[in-house]
């Protein structure tokens, strides 16, 4: 593809959550990032202007819903709004991080079901279609009554560790939970290892206890999968575990770094040798360490426009 995407009714915007993302995206596609701002008033209110005519363009707007994820929430609703006043042909919402995705279904009484709410109010405010990686839940895209092209990261991540060249035999793809094990076999499969399960109880959220190991790790070197890292207590606690059980080393992977809270000095101060993530939330350089290994999801995601722009299959994009 050369470097200059031809028509002209492809307009790709950034909000405040990803600039870099987005440029790398937009390099891909061949396009330059459309021109708006986002400001707050004194009181914190967002005020967005977009500073060009997007009247009959197909618009793409790639927004993370990470920390501040209200703040980022809102600026994606009231450029959605914009755009649709601006008389958008269609308003792509390119959301690589789909934050309150952990609250998809009701787990105890008088619980509210986050995720649908979310889906709701970008629906409302005028979204046409919604691109997105790797939900907490896949249910989720049900959630949904527009086109939802819900992509992967573990071809991604399975192409790193391809490129580390391990014995095949030394292996093993680990799910830091029973709720994990499809995304472990998918990672499995690509990487021809078997797989381990942690079997944990968690007494409260954000507090993981590893109970034991399901599986053979004894001399191993162990890759945990996961979709998000949050305050990394279950992985650190994993790590830990299965050091204990005889691991050789062990790996950390993730699309999703949320990285909250004391994540980075738990990781720090674990067993792990690598963490490995894709860049679908911006980490901040001084939380940026050693273990850490980012990987790019710009060239699945510009791909990923540029066949939906076209009017092309976006499912050969699950088989990079």
């Amino acid at each position: 593809m050369s470097n200059q995407y031809l028509d002209p009714n492809l307009k790709i915007f950034t909000l405040n959550s990803n600039p870099k993302l987005a440029e790398e995206i937009a390099r891909v596609v061949g396009v330059e990032l459309g021109k708006c701002s986002v400001s707050q008033f004194s009181d914190g209110e967002i005020q967005i202007n977009i500073e060009e005519s997007i009247r009959g363009c197909d618009v793409y707007v790639i927004q993370s819903t990470s920390d501040p994820v209200n703040e980022h929430m809102m600026e994606l609703l009231i450029m959605v709004d914009a755009l649709k006043r601006a008389s958008a042909r269609t308003i792509n919402l390119v959301i690589p991080y789909y934050g309150y995705a952990r609250q998809d279904r009701k787990a105890r009484a008088r619980e509210p079901i986050t995720a649908k709410l979310v889906a709701n109010l970008l629906e409302t405010a005028g979204a046409t279609r919604v691109i997105t990686l790797d939900l907490h839940a896949p249910q989720i895209q049900g959630f949904f009554d527009i086109p939802i092209d819900h992509l992967m990261g573990v071809p991604i991540i399975a192409k790193y560790f391809k490129g580390k060249k391990f014995r095949q035999e030394d292996i093993v793809v680990v799910s830091p939970d029973h709720g994990g094990v499809t995304r472990a076999r998918k990672l499995a499969e690509r990487l021809k290892a078997p797989i381990a399960i942690i079997d944990k109880r968690r007494p409260r959220p954000n507090v993981a206890e590893v109970m034991n190991i399901v599986g053979n790790v004894d001399g191993k070197i162990c890759i945990i999968i996961d979709d998000i890292i949050d305050t990394a207590g279950t992985i650190t606690l994993a790590a830990k575990a299965l050091i204990e059980s005889g691991a050789k080393e062990v790996y950390a992977s993730c699309t999703h770094p949320v990285l909250s809270g004391p994540a980075i000095e738990r990781i720090n101060n674990s067993p792990i040798k690598e963490l490995v993530v894709t860049n679908s939330i911006n980490i901040p350089e001084e939380r940026k360490i050693e273990k850490l290994v980012e990987l790019s999801v710009a060239p699945l995601l510009g791909e990923a426009i540029i066949r939906v722009h076209e009017d092309q299959s976006v499912s050969p994009l699950f088989d990079i």
